[in-house]
């Protein structure tokens, strides 16, 4: 408003306005709000493309680690690790090179394993695990409401 009644106190000249030295950013701010938003809603989608049906449990959700290594089982038995698929047999081979390119102290490995698998399945893997030298895994589960 201010602008407007500084053009017409001029005397007597046409009325050109002067130019504007502010930008709007809002529409900058909208813009980056929705980008904010579209890759938090990505972003846990993005941890792990192999589609495996996780049992429930209500325990705690992880905390995610940089440096961490997802093995995942699909219905059908075959183990990926972090979405690369392992030939049958080579899970022992695939363990150590992962353990050889690691400096120091292992990685933490979260499994990811169906719902559907033998029992006797998931505990061979994590003793392959064990046999390679990752302690620490943390088993992956969906939520559920209801207690056992």
């Amino acid at each position: 408003m201010a602008m407007g009644l500084h053009a017409s106190s001029r005397r007597g000249r046409s009325s050109r306005r002067a130019p504007m030295a502010e930008i709007n950013v809002t529409p900058f701010v909208d813009v980056m709000l929705v980008l904010l938003i579209i890759f938090m809603v990505t972003a846990p989608l993005l941890a792990s493309g192999v589609p495996v049906e996780l049992p429930e449990s209500r325990a705690n959700p992880l905390d995610q680690e940089p440096d961490q290594v997802t093995i995942a089982i699909d219905e059908a038995g075959f183990i990926y690790i972090d979405d690369v698929p392992v030939e049958r047999g080579g899970l022992p081979d695939a363990l150590d090179s992962v353990m050889a390119s690691v400096a120091g102290e292992p990685p933490l490995v979260t499994l990811r394993a169906d719902r559907q698998l033998d029992y006797g399945r998931v505990m061979a893997v994590m003793g392959e695990l064990n046999r390679a030298g990752f302690n620490t895994i943390s088993l992956v589960t969906s939520g559920s409401a209801n207690a056992p």
